[in-house]
C-alpha cells in the first residue's frame, strides 16, 4: 500500500537538497525565491510524512488481521473485526485526501482562499439559498479543520443574506474551493410561499487566491478611498456604535472591498487591503492571460443556463454537479459541509481534460 502516491526516494532527495539551501547565510537575500523555496519545502515534508503515515496505518490494519485470526473467542474477535472496520475506513478517507492534494498544482493552489456568496434575483428565497450555502461551506471548513473567517456579511431584509465574504485561512484551500466558483441552483418547497409551491433559487459563488506578500501588487496611497461606517448586524455595541467597519475603493479598477468583522478599526482596514491586494491580482490576471474566458463562465447570470451544480430537494432528493455529471442522494450531508466527493470530482475531471461547459452540460440535459 506504501508508496502510492509519490516516489518516495525522489521525494527525500528533494527534501535533502531543500534542506541544504535553507540553511545556506544568503538565503535570505532573495525574498521571492526564499518564499518560494520554503513552500517547496513544506511540500516535499508533506509528501514523505504522508507515505510514513501510510505505511503506518498498513500496519495497524495488518496487526487487526493478524490478532483477529488467531483470537478464538467470539466476542473478542467481533471486536477487533469491529476495530479493523474502523480503520480501514479511516484509511480510505486518509489516501483519498492525499490523492486529492497530488492534484493540486496550479501557481495559486497552495495559498489561503477568499470567497464571495450572492444571491440571485428571486428577493428572500435566494437570499435565504445564499445563507443556506454560507452555512455549508463554514461547516465544510470546520469538518477540515480550516479557519474560516467571515470578513463581511449583508443580512437580507426578510431572511438569509443579501452577501457575504469568508477568508479560508490554510494551505491549499485555494486549490480545493476554486472549482466552487459559479451559479448554484436550489429547487424545494419554499417555506416562505403559503401555498408550499416549489421554488427555484440562485446563488452565485466566486473564489479567488488570498495573495501573500510574495507576490508583488502595488496599491498606490492616492489610488485608494478609504471610508468608515459603523457596522450593522450582530456584534455588540463596540461594532454598532463605533465606526470600525472600513470600505476601501481602488479608483483606476473600481474595485470595492469592505470589512466589518473585527471590532478594530485598524484590523478592518488590514484585512480590507489584504482582499484588495488579491481582487487586483486576480484582476490582471484577467487581462493578461489567455484563460480569461474560464473566469468569465464562472460569473455568468445568476440564472438558468449557468449553473455549475443543482441542488434538489423536491419532487426528488439529489445534488449534481453539471460539469462533471458527479451526483449524490444524501443533501442533507452535502448541505452540512460534506463536500470532498465534488471537490475530489472535479479536480479529477480537470486533470483528465473531462470538464463540462455550463453551457455543454445544460444542453445535454444537465
Amino acid at each position: 500500500m506504501s508508496g502510492a502516491f509519490f516516489d518516495v526516494r525522489r521525494q527525500r532527495e528533494l527534501l535533502t537538497r531543500l534542506e541544504e539551501k535553507t540553511a545556506k547565510p544568503d538565503f535570505w537575500q532573495d525574498q521571492k525565491k526564499a518564499q518560494k523555496t520554503l513552500l517547496e519545502r513544506k511540500q516535499a515534508e508533506e509528501r514523505v510524512n504522508a507515505e510514513a503515515e501510510l505505511a503506518r496505518r498498513e500496519g495497524e490494519i495488518e496487526a487487526f488481521l493478524e490478532l483477529a485470526h488467531e483470537e478464538t473467542n467470539v466476542a473478542a474477535r467481533e471486536e477487533l473485526l469491529a476495530g479493523l472496520t474502523k480503520e480501514i475506513d479511516a484509511t480510505e478517507a486518509y489516501v483519498a485526501e492525499q490523492e486529492t492534494k497530488t492534484l493540486l498544482s496550479g501557481e495559486t493552489d497552495a495559498f489561503s482562499a477568499i470567497m464571495t456568496i450572492k444571491p440571485g434575483a428571486g428577493g428572500t428565497e435566494s437570499q435565504d439559498w445564499a445563507e443556506m450555502l454560507l452555512r455549508m461551506y463554514l461547516r465544510w471548513a470546520e469538518r477540515r479543520g480550516f479557519r474560516a473567517t467571515l470578513i463581511d456579511s449583508t443580512p437580507g431584509e426578510e431572511a438569509g443574506i443579501k452577501s457575504a465574504t469568508i477568508l479560508f485561512d490554510a494551505p491549499n484551500a485555494y486549490g480545493l474551493l476554486a472549482g466552487e466558483s459559479g451559479v448554484h441552483r436550489l429547487v424545494r418547497i419554499s417555506p416562505f410561499d403559503q401555498a408550499a409551491r416549489r421554488h427555484t433559487s440562485f446563488a452565485s459563488v466566486f473564489v479567488i487566491p488570498e495573495i501573500d506578500d510574495s507576490i508583488e501588487i502595488d496599491v498606490k496611497p492616492e489610488e485608494i478611498r478609504v471610508d468608515t461606517f459603523r457596522a450593522g448586524g450582530h456584534g455588540g455595541q463596540n461594532v454598532n456604535k463605533v465606526e470600525s467597519a472600513v470600505r476601501i475603493t481602488h479608483l483606476p479598477s473600481g474595485i470595492v472591498v469592505q470589512c466589518q468583522n473585527e471590532r478594530s478599526q485598524h484590523k478592518n482596514r488590514e484585512l480590507a487591503m489584504k482582499i484588495l491586494r488579491s481582487r487586483l491580482y486576480e484582476f490582471e490576471l484577467e487581462k493578461r492571460q489567455a484563460e480569461t474566458k474560464k473566469l468569465d463562465e464562472q460569473k455568468l447570470d445568476i440564472s438558468f443556463g449557468s449553473q455549475i451544480r443543482s441542488y434538489v430537494l423536491q419532487p426528488y432528493r439529489m445534488i449534481k454537479d453539471l460539469r462533471t455529471r458527479y451526483e449524490m442522494g444524501d443533501v442533507e450531508r452535502v448541505l452540512d459541509g460534506d463536500l470532498d466527493p465534488f471537490i475530489r470530482a472535479y479536480l479529477l475531471a480537470k486533470r483528465s481534460g473531462t470538464v463540462a461547459a455550463v453551457a455543454e452540460a445544460e444542453e445535454q440535459g444537465g
